[in-house]
C-alpha cells in the first residue's frame, strides 16, 4: 500500500497480499462454488444489496464473516460496521435467527436448513472524515463507493466469507446498467441482459476467497484505455467526475513507466495481465480524503484529487503505481506463511515490512533514476527526503518487532517508517552487495534468487529468512541485520555514502511552496480559526523574495478564504503550485493588509543535501554507477 496524504498539513508517503492453499471441508454436503450477488440496480441511500448462497451444509452452526483486516493495509478497517439489515433464510423462505458475534461475524445456527444470506452495504467514501483518513474509516484504495455514475468495488467490503469454505470456489453475479462501463480482472463466464434492456448481470468465477479480495471491479462512467507492455496487457480505468482528466490523457505516462519497470525488472514477470483503478475525487466533504493506492497482486486501486493539474497527477502516478507494480517481487513472488495463510478476522505479521514496503518503495524510486527517468540529483533529494522524514520518527526501534506487531502501540503509529526508513534499508543492503560483489550483485538479484527459490505457491519461514538472505550473500549483510533491523541501532548514513563516493552536506536546494524538508512552513491559531507563516518561511526564498513574514496571517489564496477548517483543502493546492503559476495572497501582518501577486518561481531553502566527495576514488565512482545503473 502507498499512501499520500496532506493530513495536518504534511504529505507522506505512506502493504502485503496473500495466495491461501486450498484445504478440504466437510462443512458443505457437496462442494460447489458459493453463489454471491451484488444488484447495483436497486441502490438506495447508497446502500447495495447482496445476496450469499453457499449452498447446503452439513454442520449445524456457521459463522460468516466480513474481514477486520484486509491485505495490504497493516490497519483495521471493520467492513462488517458497514452491514445493515443482515438477514438469513431456510429452503422455506422463512427468517432464520442470526446472532452477531462481533463487528464482523454473524453466526447462524440450524445451518443444515440455511438457504441463503441478505443485507445491505453501505459505501465508506462519502463517511470520511474531512481533512484525510481517520482510523475508524478505510483507507480510501481499500474503501468502496457507491454513486449513481460510479461504484468502486472493493469486494472485500461487499463479499464475505465461512469460516472453513475460504478455499471454496466464488460465483459472483453484478447486475447494473448496460450503458455502465466496467473493469475487473476476475474471469467473466457469463453476461445477460434483462428483458427491457437496460440493466446487465455479469457473472464473474473466483477460485477462492482470496481472489474474490483481490481482484477489485470499478462500475459506472468510465475511461478504459488497454495497451501491451511487453507481454503483460496494462487495463487502465479512469473516473474523473468533471471530466478533468481521462485514461487517454495519462496512457503515454503510464506506459513509459511501465515499460522502464519491465527493463529494470529484467527476467521477473509474474502477471500477464494488470489492472490500474484511478478513482479521482472532487473537492467535497463527501468525497474521500485518502490517497494513495492499494496493491493487489495483480491490480492497484488508485485514489487521488481531481484538482491536480496534468504534471502533478503523472508525477503522483508515477510514485504511487510504479511503487504497487514493484509488488509483483513482493508479496507475491517472495512472502511469508503469515502472508500466505492470511487470516481476515484475526491476522499475524511478518517482521519483514522492511521487505514488502521498503524494498518494493526503494525499488519504486532507484528504477527511475536506472532507467533515466529522473537524474541523479533528483534521486538523491528523494533519498535525502527520506532520511529527514524517517528522523522524526522513533528511529531507535527493532524494525521487526515493529512489523510483527504493527496494529499494536506503540508500533502503529511508525508505521510510514516502512516507506522511509524501511527504503533506506534497502538502500544500504544494496550499496553493501554491490561492494561484496565488485558491484555485480544488488538487492535486485538478491530478490530474484528469492523469488526463484519460493515463488508465489511457496511461503518462506518467517523467523528464518534473515538467516537465509546472510547464507546467499555476505556476513556484512548479517552485521547490518542484526545491529540496524533486528537491532535498534540508527543507520549512520554517511558510512554507506561513503563508499560510493557520496556524503551529506550543506547546500542549496529545490523545495515546495508550503513544505520544506517535509515539514510545513505555516502554523495554526486555534484561538482565533487562522492560518499563520511559521519561522521557516524566511528559509523559503520564494516568499522572502515577495517580502513575506513569519506570523503573518494568510487570509486567503487565490481569492478563497483560509481557515482552519478549509486549510488542508487549500494548502493542497498551494502544494501542487509549480513555476510559472499567477497567484494573489492576501496576509495581515498587524492589521495591515498586504497583497502578493505575482508568478511564481522555482523555491529555494539551505539545507542538508547530498553531494558528491570532492575526493572521491575512482573505486568509488565505479562502484556507484554499479548501484544507481545497475
Amino acid at each position: 500500500m502507498y499512501k499520500r496524504t496532506f493530513a495536518a498539513l504534511c504529505t507522506s508517503i505512506l502493504l502485503a497480499s496473500c495466495s491461501p492453499t486450498k484445504k478440504l471441508t466437510n462443512d458443505l454436503a457437496v462442494n460447489l462454488p458459493i453463489e454471491t450477488a451484488i444488484d447495483l440496480s436497486n441502490i438506495q441511500d447508497d446502500k447495495a444489496p447482496v445476496t450469499i448462497n453457499p449452498g447446503r451444509f452439513t454442520a449445524e452452526t456457521v459463522v460468516y464473516r466480513l474481514p477486520k483486516v484486509v491485505q495490504g493495509t497493516y490497519s483495521v478497517s471493520d467492513f462488517g460496521k458497514y452491514v445493515e439489515g443482515f438477514k438469513a433464510f431456510n429452503y422455506k423462505g422463512e427468517e432464520m435467527p442470526a446472532t452477531k458475534l462481533d463487528e464482523n461475524s454473524w453466526s447462524i445456527a440450524g445451518a443444515k436448513d440455511l438457504d441463503k444470506i441478505t443485507y445491505l452495504v453501505n459505501d465508506t467514501y462519502d463517511i470520511e472524515p474531512e481533512g484525510g483518513i481517520g482510523k475508524e474509516v478505510p483507507f480510501s484504495p481499500s474503501g468502496t463507493n457507491i454513486e449513481p455514475k460510479n461504484y468502486v468495488l472493493n469486494l472485500h467490503g461487499f463479499i464475505g466469507y465461512f469460516d472453513s469454505l475460504k478455499s471454496n470456489q466464488y460465483k459472483l453475479d453484478v447486475t447494473a446498467s448496460a450503458d455502465f462501463n466496467r473493469t475487473s480482472a476476475l474471469q467473466t463466464v457469463n453476461s445477460q441482459t434483462s428483458s427491457d434492456g437496460k440493466m446487465l448481470i455479469t457473472s464473474y468465477l473466483a477460485p477462492r476467497y482470496f481472489d474474490i479480495t483481490d481482484n477489485p471491479m470499478m462500475y459506472g462512467n468510465l475511461d478504459v484505455e488497454e495497451f501491451q507492455v511487453g507481454d503483460i496487457k496494462i487495463v487502465l480505468s479512469v473516473y474523473s467526475p468533471n471530466k478533468v482528466h481521462s485514461a487517454k490523457s495519462l496512457k503515454e505516462t503510464i506506459f513509459k513507466m511501465m515499460e522502464a519497470q519491465k527493463r529494470y525488472l529484467g527476467a521477473i514477470n509474474a502477471t500477464p495481465r494488470y489492472d490500474i483503478y484511478l478513482y479521482l475525487s472532487e473537492e467535497k466533504e463527501d468525497s474521500p480524503k485518502g490517497f494513495g493506492a492499494l496493491e493487489h497482486h495483480t491490480s492497484t486501486v488508485v485514489v487521488m484529487p481531481e484538482s491536480m493539474d496534468e504534471e502533478a497527477l503523472a508525477e503522483g502516478m508515477i510514485d504511487v503505481v510504479s511503487h504497487e507494480f514493484f509488488h509483483i517481487v513482493t508479496p507475491l513472488s517472495v512472502h511469508s506463511e503469515d502472508v500466505h495463510y492470511f487470516d481476515y478476522n484475526d491476522p499475524t505479521f511478518s517482521k519483514h515490512l522492511w521487505m514488502y514496503e521498503g524494498v518494493t518503495e526503494y525499488f519504486a524510486t532507484l528504477f527511475q533514476v536506472d532507467q533515466g527517468l529522473v537524474d541523479e540529483s533528483e534521486f538523491y533529494n528523494k533519498i535525502m527526503g527520506k532520511i529527514q522524514y524517517a528522523a522524526r520518527m522513533n528511529d531507535a526501534m527493532s524494525f521487526t518487532i515493529m512489523s510483527e506487531n504493527i496494529l499494536k502501540d506503540p508500533y502503529k503509529d511508525q508505521y510510514i517508517n516502512v516507506y522511509q526508513k524501511g527504503a533506506l534499508i534497502g538502500m544500504c543492503i544494496d550499496i553493501l552487495m554491490r561492494e561484496e560483489s565488485n558491484g555485480n550483485r544488488g538487492i535486485l538479484s538478491l530478490m530474484k534468487e528469492l523469488s526463484n527459490k519460493y515463488g508465489k505457491n511457496k511461503p518462506f519461514e518467517d523467523d528464518k529468512l534473515i538467516e537465509e538472505i546472510v547464507a546467499m550473500t555476505y556476513p556484512s549483510l548479517g552485521e547490518f541485520f542484526n545491529t540496524h533491523v533486528v537491532g535498534d541501532i540508527p543507520i549512520k548514513y554517511n558510512e554507506f555514502f561513503d563508499k560510493v563516493g557520496l556524503e551529506i552536506g550543506e547546500g542549496k536546494i529545490e523545495t515546495n511552496y508550503i513544505l520544506m524538508n517535509g515539514a510545513p512552513i505555516v502554523g495554526g491559531d486555534p484561538q482565533n480559526g487562522t492560518i499563520f507563516f511559521s519561522d521557516m518561511v524566511a528559509k523559503n526564498s520564494f516568499w522572502t523574495e515577495q517580502g513575506a513574514l513569519p506570523k503573518d496571517v494568510i487570509k486567503s489564496i487565490n481569492g478563497e478564504a483560509l481557515t482552519l477548517q478549509n486549510a488542508n483543502k487549500v494548502l493542497q493546492g498551494v502544494f501542487m503550485w509549480k513555476p510559472g503559476k499567477e497567484v494573489e495572497v492576501v496576509l495581515d501582518r498587524n492589521g495591515e493588509e498586504i497583497v502578493i501577486k505575482t508568478t511564481t518561481t522555482q523555491a529555494y531553502t539551505t539545507g542538508e543535501m547530498i553531494i558528491e566527495k570532492a575526493d572521491a576514488t575512482d573505486a568509488q565512482k565505479t562502484l556507484r554507477d554499479a548501484w544507481l545503473k545497475g
